[in-house]
């Protein structure tokens, strides 16, 4: 995916979001089975639904999934694990606040480290839809792997590929443990959502496209006036 379809999403003129560009000219480090190992992240998403998105370092970017229920340590639960556009590498780093337009929400930086494939081509192994690798974070560990799903009928054409499962494979690091609730703060800041928003400057990106998807019910309904509040908040304080 590269970054077209993130930079497609943007209006950079009035985003201070990062292009991406300096991390394709510069940042190509790839992670091998027998080279270095990459970043990896899962950004807790408080957006009109909350959700988890997995990011892994590969080729200059951060390859994206958005994990609606986030991960399991149990083999046996097979997570549903949309691909989004590819995010430039600063984004990996990223939590604060999205107070309006495309991905507007609430970010925190739940868990982060090192991961590597356990296949020799990243590349194959996402076009046969089957990556297989490790992680070392401080929640995640252990062997994982994304899995492609079969289309459904009449999938529109750019929603094609993109439905994935995440799998924790049976190793040392797996079991009957709900990692999210065990484990819901952040590894930046040690805080919850409310935390990052009280902070004296939490991060703030502002993006210039409206939202493309819009929330429904009292959760959504409340999750926008926290937004807007924050917003506000936030942009006072910048004058």
């Amino acid at each position: 995916m590269a970054l077209d379809e993130y930079r497609r999403k943007r209006d950079f003129s009035r985003t201070p979001e990062p292009e991406g560009a300096a991390a394709r000219r510069n940042r190509r480090r790839q992670a091998t089975t027998d080279g270095p190992e990459g970043y990896f992240c899962v950004q807790k998403h408080l957006a009109s639904h909350l959700h988890y998105d997995l990011r892994l370092e590969h080729d200059g970017v951060l390859l994206s999934w958005a994990v609606p229920k986030g991960p399991s340590l149990q083999p046996a639960d097979k997570r549903m694990a949309v691909r989004t556009e590819d995010h430039p590498c600063e984004y990996g780093s990223f939590e604060g606040v999205i107070p309006e337009g495309y991905g507007a929400g609430i970010v925190m930086l739940w868990d982060h480290g090192a991961w590597k494939p356990e296949v020799d081509d990243v590349g194959a192994a996402l076009e046969r839809g089957d990556l297989k690798f490790s992680l070392d974070g401080y929640k995640l560990k252990g062997s994982w792997a994304l899995v492609r799903t079969r289309d459904r009928a009449g999938t529109a054409p750019r929603q094609r590929g993109r439905n994935w499962l995440l799998i924790k494979h049976a190793d040392f690091w797996s079991g009957p443990i709900d990692i999210t609730a065990v484990a819901p703060l952040s590894v930046k800041s040690e805080g919850d959502f409310d935390d990052i928003l009280a902070a004296d400057m939490p991060e703030l990106w502002i993006t210039g496209r409206p939202a493309t998807a819009a929330g429904n019910g009292r959760a959504a309904a409340l999750t926008r006036e926290v937004i807007e509040r924050a917003a506000r908040k936030i942009l006072a304080r910048r004058g």
